[in-house]
């Protein structure tokens, strides 16, 4: 059902995949970019679910509950109580390491532009010892997707430089919003 829901979704707004079948993993952090736009979330979670690709995300768990909180887990959401300490860094690695998840991570946290991105997708993926899967939307050629994925190395700023590089080539809704340096 929700391959059909993402599929339909992308049809009608014009919107194209970009996927390799190579990136069918069971465990892993998709990063998404740029995000500049509440469309953002629309769109990448349609594209996730047309590839087949079950992702969850972290939000408050006073949405997930909320009256509406079976809404919010249908779409992916895994609550966090963060007003108890909660790392989300440690809480996201460790749900990765029971289960088979797979979470995406918006790159800057916000879709307003800032001076450099959060790092927290890295640290989940290190920690849980997973990849880190390039996810992107671009709105000039309305296509979305991921064709890279990352195995990181001990080298965190090597890592950084090649996902920033591979962002290079990707434009937001709002350009204005994405900074592309992000580290």
């Amino acid at each position: 059902m929700k391959k059909k829901t993402g599929s339909f979704v992308l049809r009608l707004f014009g919107w194209t995949t970009d996927y390799k079948e190579e990136f069918s993993i069971k465990k892993g952090v998709v990063l998404a970019a740029p995000h500049t736009s509440n469309w953002d979330f629309l769109f990448a979670l349609a594209t996730f679910w047309k590839m087949g690709i079950n992702v969850k995300f972290l939000i408050k768990d006073s949405y997930t509950k909320s009256l509406f909180g079976f809404f919010f887990k249908a779409l992916g959401a895994v609550g966090v109580d963060r007003e108890n300490g909660k790392n989300m860094v440690d809480f996201a690695a460790e749900l990765i390491q029971k289960k088979d998840i797979i979470f995406i991570v918006p790159a800057e946290g916000t879709r307003k532009r800032v001076e450099k991105w959060k790092t927290g997708f890295y640290h989940i993926a290190k920690k849980a010892n997973v990849p880190v899967l390039l996810g992107y939307l671009d709105y000039p050629s309305k296509t979305s997707g991921i064709n890279k994925i990352i195995y990181l190395t001990d080298s965190f700023e090597n890592d950084m430089k090649e996902i920033q590089t591979y962002y290079l080539k990707y434009t937001g809704k709002y350009p204005m919003n994405y900074n592309p340096s992000i580290y």
